[in-house]
């Protein structure tokens, strides 16, 4: 806390803002008489008040003496002004309450019989002289009572608000206020109290400050367990929300900070991905966590659109809903996946690039992911060749993002994510999981372990545990007190925040209809000019994938129509669709048919019955039903059928249609799938009964 020579604001037993002296402050020269001008300085009011006083009365005599109406107005003048320092002084204790009064009265009294009667006249000069240092001195000894009772070393407690709340033997040191912030340090009753009392006191300060719950939080000391911070925002800064003006950083790398809305006393509420060596943190995995109606979607939005306009990192989303919220953004992925077996791919793609990235960046000597290495490897340092430079394209950093992952969850297992969450941050891979309730039921305690950051929307308040530490809940965070009402309020824990951060409410900027625009400017600039997959990264999930990766491609320009080519024809009599070009210049408009049906005459019967139309279709011999070694050849043309549709993980059900075409039972096709995975052509997925195609050449 910063301390200066002069003095600082501390908050009394009586509740009110005093000026006090600091007991460390030193004179700017360090000689004695500069010290003790320091410490008589704020004593000295009082004392200039006596002193003005005795003036106010010797001038007044010059002109009032002996007058009848000034007697009058000067009376009247008293009592109105003992009057209002008795109004104002309603909110302050009732003792400075009947102090300001006594002394008021005091000194307008006397100065209204010195400019009558004179300063001099009778007991007038007594009084002045042996009254007004006593008033003064009142005041200086009340003052110095004060200094002690809020000193935290001098043993001193506060009677007011935190008798009220019980914490009647805590201490209050000195305060600092800032815009729409109060920070008090506390000191506890040794052996009585404890941080944790603090903590469960808090509904009872925001009570007695009539303030939500989520305005006053507590700073535990990490060295101490009786020493923190009370932070009071009296004003919540987050009820009118800021709209997204675009990306904070367009063209700039995924190591920088990403904007995603601001905290409630108004600085910007931003998270870091990647990690950093020099500034002491750890990349990261996330969790976005929040009910229904909370915001959760235009979070995902916020952090999407500054993850597409880095230059150095690759998205890849899984969204089950169809990309309903992030359509405009979706043309700026890598790689999209809109659930089902697609998802499952991806999960297995990501499992499969984590070792390749990990091998590429040791070899290259990065202990982690840099922004150097998504640059081409020119510097020695980092070469996988000895004494020279490799000359490697760089690796992009790459967000594996699943949307709705109760979803995902649901078909792979509660522990799909684990082994990503446990392994990835190293490869320079950051997983980010969303969805509204991360129970144990629906997410492994493994998993939940492994995903250290966290942007908590409103939730149940019985679901607090489950998105926060309980370490922050404890300092005030409460996310269930917000529910669905307010949409985008946040919490957000992750390395790169200050801790004392954690329990502060932010707000997530809002995408109104106007930005789906600024969305499609956005993902067409990460078409263009977003970074592309490295070949090492490439390579892993094309194994993986085959077709269902294509990686940032640009849309394929419309076809032009070639003279002699395919087109569409008008029907004979409307020409007028052929440009003149088929069948002369008819008029009007007819319907498009192909070329192979337009010598079909529309007004020609129907040919009638032929021999065998009535013969039955269902209950037949289906005739020729396929030899073993027959059905191993369809059932490999069927897996390759299924690789070139980008279905990449297929179950018995996936061949239903296939088992009724060809009369084979489902349990052979599920004796198919356990051998072609001892062929290698097949791998299991963590789901019962789901398995992943291994592309054919990355299976020969």
């Amino acid at each position: 806390m910063a301390r200066n020579s002069h003095s600082v604001a501390a908050y009394g037993h009586d509740g009110a803002a005093a000026y006090l002296p600091d007991p460390h402050g030193h004179g700017s020269g360090g000689s004695v008489g500069v010290y003790l001008l320091a410490r008589v300085k704020p004593h000295l009011p009082p004392w200039l008040g006596w002193a003005g006083t005795g003036l106010a009365g010797a001038l007044g005599s010059l002109r009032w003496e002996a007058s009848a109406g000034a007697g009058v107005g000067l009376t009247l003048a008293s009592v109105a002004l003992t009057g209002a320092t008795w109004w104002a002084g309603k909110s302050t204790s009732q003792q400075r309450r009947l102090h300001s009064a006594i002394t008021v009265a005091a000194g307008s009294a006397w100065v209204t019989a010195a400019c009558l009667a004179g300063p001099t006249t009778g007991p007038l000069d007594d009084l002045f002289l042996m009254g007004g240092p006593v008033v003064a001195l009142s005041w200086n000894v009340r003052m110095i009572l004060r200094r002690t009772d809020t000193d935290p070393q001098a043993g001193g407690t506060d009677k007011g608000l935190l008798e009220k709340v019980g914490l009647a033997r805590a201490q209050i040191g000195t305060t600092t206020v800032e815009p729409n912030r109060v920070t008090a340090p506390l000191l506890l009753e040794p052996g009585e109290q404890t941080n944790d009392d603090v903590s469960k006191a808090l509904a009872r300060i925001a009570s007695a400050l009539d303030l939500p719950v989520s305005a006053v939080r507590y700073h535990p000391s990490p060295d101490s367990s009786r020493r923190g911070e009370l932070v009071i925002v009296p004003e919540d800064m987050l009820a009118q929300p800021a709209e997204y003006e675009g990306p904070s950083t367009l063209g700039g790398s995924i190591a920088e900070p990403l904007v995603i809305g601001r905290y409630d006393d108004g600085s910007p509420l931003v998270i870091w991905l990647p990690g950093d060596p020099e500034a002491k943190r750890n990349s990261t995995h996330l969790l976005i966590a929040g009910g229904t109606g909370s915001g959760k979607g235009e979070t995902a939005l916020n952090l999407m659109t500054e993850v597409l306009s880095r230059r150095d990192v690759l998205l890849w989303t899984s969204d089950p809903k169809a990309f309903q919220d992030f359509a405009p953004l979706r043309p700026g992925m890598d790689w999209s996946a809109e659930g089902g077996a697609d998802t499952e791919v991806m999960v297995e793609a990501v499992k499969a690039v984590i070792p390749a990235r990990t091998r590429w960046l040791g070899a290259h000597g990065y202990r982690q992911w840099l922004p150097a290495a998504a640059q081409a490897q020119t510097d020695p340092a980092h070469s996988c060749q000895t004494g020279r430079a490799c000359g490697c394209a760089g690796m992009p950093f790459l967000v594996a993002w699943f949307e709705e992952a109760a979803n995902t969850l649901r078909a792979l297992g509660d522990d799909a994510f684990t082994g990503i969450a446990q392994e990835a941050r190293s490869a320079g891979v950051s997983l980010i999981v969303s969805l509204q309730r991360p129970s144990y039921d629906q997410m492994s305690t493994s998993t939940r372990a492994s995903l250290p950051s966290v942007i908590a929307l409103g939730c149940d308040p019985r679901d607090e545990g489950f998105s926060l530490p309980e370490a922050v809940i404890d300092a005030g965070a409460h996310p269930g007190a917000w529910g669905n009402r307010r949409p985008g309020y946040c919490y957000v824990v992750s390395p790169g925040i200050p801790e004392d951060r954690y329990p502060s409410p932010g707000r997530t900027f809002a995408f109104p209809a106007r930005t789906t625009a600024l969305m499609e400017q956005l993902a067409a600039w990460a078409l263009r000019e977003g970074a592309t997959a490295d070949p090492v990264t490439a390579g892993a999930v094309a194994a993986v994938a085959g077709r269902a990766y294509t990686g940032r491609t640009a849309p394929a320009p419309t076809p032009v129509p070639v003279a002699g080519g395919p087109r569409l024809t008008a029907v004979q009599g409307d020409s007028a669709m052929n440009d003149g070009r088929e069948q002369g210049q008819g008029q009007g408009y007819g319907l498009l048919v192909d070329p192979e049906d337009a010598g079909i005459d529309p007004e020609a019967d129907l040919p009638g019955a032929m021999e065998g139309d009535d013969a039955p279709i269902f209950g037949q011999e289906s005739g020729h039903k396929p030899s073993p070694d027959e059905a191993r050849e369809l059932f490999a043309l069927a897996l390759e059928e299924f690789e070139r549709a980008g279905q990449m993980v297929v179950g018995p059900v996936d061949f239903m249609d296939w088992c009724d075409r060809n009369n084979l039972s489902r349990s052979w096709v599920s004796k198919r799938l356990k051998e072609a995975a001892l062929e290698g052509r097949l791998e299991p997925t963590n789901a019962t009964g789901r398995w992943r195609i291994v592309p054919a050449l990355a299976a020969a």
